[in-house]
């Protein structure tokens, strides 16, 4: 019951209650996000979603135009604190998790939840992707997640993966509520936030 109705039926009751803030993050970070290389404010990227529903996901653009997209050898995104192609108010919305506030909206269109995997990119077709990845796709990708709020970082992807999978076929309203508040630990601690140092 929880998964099915109530925790979406919270995702929206908590997007409107936070929507406030979302308007107040892009009239102060929006032109400083501007100014410094005059590019878009939003970063917009193809995710998948539930049941392989591709969407586009908003984030505060933490990155200079075009910057190339570089990965790691497991496929997953690249991040140093060194990173040339991060902007100097970039480095700052990315150590405080400031950059992911426009990704309410997505939770009330429904496209996300607070809690679920972090979305997947939606380079591949939905058949060549492996049976741990389809598992992910069970629920709605989230803000946070158990590997998010845990790990951040630090574990490989194949491990971030198994921990996704294995949060979609056990969602519950307590474990949501732990990993809700080990997120608030973890980006208050800035803990793991770079992959590559």
């Amino acid at each position: 019951m929880y998964k099915n109705c109530f925790k979406r039926i919270l995702d929206i009751i908590c997007s409107v209650i936070l929507m406030p803030v979302v308007g107040v993050a892009f009239i102060i970070v929006g032109p400083l996000i501007y100014i410094e290389d005059h590019g878009t404010i939003l970063y917009r990227a193809k995710r998948r979603g539930q049941n392989g529903k591709v969407f586009e996901m908003y984030k505060f653009r933490t990155m200079k135009m075009n910057a190339p997209d570089i990965r790691n050898k497991d496929n997953s995104t690249y991040n140093s604190p060194n990173d040339p192609r991060v902007t100097k108010i970039g480095k700052i919305l990315r150590k405080s998790s400031l950059d992911e506030i426009p990704q309410l909206i997505n939770i009330f269109k429904g496209d996300m939840s607070f809690i679920g995997p972090r979305p997947d990119t939606a380079d591949k077709n939905i058949r060549d992707l492996s049976a741990i990845q389809k598992k992910r796709l069970d629920v709605r990708p989230g803000l946070t997640g158990y590997s998010q709020a845990f790990f951040r970082n630090a574990i490989d992807l194949q491990s971030k993966l198994q921990y996704d999978a294995e949060y979609a076929q056990k969602v519950n309203f307590r474990m949501d509520c732990i990993i809700f508040f080990k997120t608030i630990d973890t980006v208050i601690r800035r803990k793991n936030i770079y992959k590559n140092q």
